[in-house]
């Protein structure tokens, strides 16, 4: 019988240019590099999860406060997320043509690029954040507690740059257990400066929302230097040194910059998108929003999950394009696939099951806040129909990525995220006065416009002709 989960079937007779590993090989390779990621990523969305909920001690109004600073957030490290993108895919096909001095020479240009626009982000952030935070859909009991939170956080965007693109660098040589070490040590002290600043424990200030944003701050700083010690080590395969080369190599920034360009449309199209969503979403009142934001974290959740085995599929696809192995790169592709899928049943079973105890682990007093409760609940039935797809398209997205076929992923985000998501939105909540409910099933739109988009790319197979 035809087994749709061996990679001998994963790959059409005519495209085979070698050996296929067996399924064992395979799916153990891309564990190997996913099961970091999954760790790390799921990790730090759960302590992010513990985050939200000492804040939502402080009352619902905190939580929406700090839920409002997310999207322009955001949008001032879209820069970061599309620059790591070429970093990632440049570092992956240097990596399989065995070209180590090409790609420690793309992460020091990677990492000047990040240092320059960083401090004119920053900049930005500080001067412009109460217009963002009014623009963002704040209301009168959380605009200072949003502005204040936004400022602090911001102070510190150079340091959380340079962390994010030592982080994808590595990640495109599969390195993924540096980053899971890197990254997990830091949110863990962010848990502790959380316990102790927000509500003043052991004898330290309680400074609410602000604490929980100083907090972010020297978590991002302290994370920066962890990240820096990863390529300083003599064994590291990206260690760079204060006497490399620093001047800026043309021919290199171009290769970033070929698939970077495109992220950059990507990421403005998803930090619009999403900046209009929660705009609406807000527009719908305080308690809305709060119960908005706790369904965010479990929707987050599902998300590290899959982004740990795109990840891996990312490295995989552009570590084999460039060792001339397109067939292998399909080949990896569809094993992520198959892999989000499996996880997918355990979190739609999570989800729903779940769906009435989850939120109480954000609300300070169950009993006052069981309307908030009810709305999340109904929100997370909607999620548990996302989430399969969810999981399906974040890897279809990561195998194009690694291929550096990042127009034809911008194009989509254009479609589904910027356009589809908040019109549709608008549509079923006010037209159709379904509320926040609207809001979540244009979500479901949004999901499945991507995955049939990206995976019909994938499947006609031009994203393996890609240079880089």
């Amino acid at each position: 019988m035809w087994n749709p989960f061996l990679p001998k079937n994963m790959v059409k007779e005519q495209f085979v240019v070698g050996s296929i590993p067996t399924a064992k090989e395979a799916y153990g390779v891309s564990a190997r590099i996913a099961f970091p990621s999954i760790v790390e990523m799921t990790s730090l969305s759960m302590m992010q999860m513990v985050s939200t909920a000492m804040v939502g001690s402080l009352g619902p109004a905190a939580v929406a406060a700090v839920g409002l600073v997310s999207q322009p957030r955001m949008i001032f490290m879209a820069l970061f997320f599309a620059l790591n993108v070429g970093v990632t895919a440049v570092i992956s096909r240097r990596r399989g043509e065995n070209d180590r001095a090409g790609a420690r020479l793309c992460l020091r240009q990677a990492v000047l690029i990040a240092i320059g626009i960083s401090i004119v982000m920053a900049m930005l952030a500080v001067a412009l954040a109460h217009p963002m935070i009014l623009f963002a859909g704040a209301e009168e009991d959380t605009v200072d507690l949003a502005t204040s939170y936004f400022r602090i956080t911001s102070m510190v965007l150079p340091a959380n740059a340079i962390t994010m693109t030592i982080s994808a660098a590595q990640r495109g040589v599969g390195n993924t257990r540096v980053t899971m070490v890197v990254n997990m040590t830091a949110n863990i002290i962010n848990l502790l400066l959380h316990y102790l600043l927000i509500s003043g424990n052991f004898g330290f200030p309680a400074l609410g929302v602000d604490g929980a944003a100083l907090s972010v701050a020297i978590t991002g700083v302290i994370g920066m230097f962890l990240a820096i010690g990863s390529i300083l080590r003599k064994d590291a395969y990206l260690k760079i040194s204060v006497l490399d080369s620093w001047r800026p190599h043309l021919e290199m920034i171009k290769s970033i910059a070929k698939i970077g360009g495109n992220s950059i449309i990507e990421q403005m199209f998803l930090r619009i998108g999403f900046f209009a969503f929660a705009i609406i979403v807000a527009r719908l009142g305080t308690e809305a929003f709060a119960a908005h934001q706790i369904a965010l974290q479990l929707m987050n959740l599902s998300f590290t999950f899959a982004d740990g085995i795109a990840v891996a599929t990312t490295a995989l696809v552009g570590r084999y394009l460039g060792a001339k192995r397109p067939d292998l790169s399909i080949m990896y592709g569809k094993i992520g696939q198959r892999m989000s899928l499996g996880i997918s049943v355990f979190l739609v079973s999570f989800t729903f099951f779940g769906r009435f105890w989850f939120p109480t682990l954000f609300v300070s007093d169950p009993v006052a806040d069981w309307h908030i409760i009810e709305i999340t609940a109904s929100l997370l039935v909607v999620l548990a129909i996302i989430q399969p797809i969810q999981t399906s398209q974040l890897v279809m997205a990561g195998c194009l990525r690694g291929a550096g076929d990042t127009r034809f992923v911008a194009i989509t985000m254009l479609l589904s995220v910027a356009l589809a998501r908040p019109l549709l939105s608008l549509f079923l909540m006010f037209v159709f006065d379904l509320g926040i409910l609207g809001a979540w099933y244009a979500m479901i739109v949004d999901q499945l416009m991507r995955l049939v988009l990206l995976y019909w790319r994938f499947a006609k197979g031009k994203w393996t002709e890609i240079r880089v």
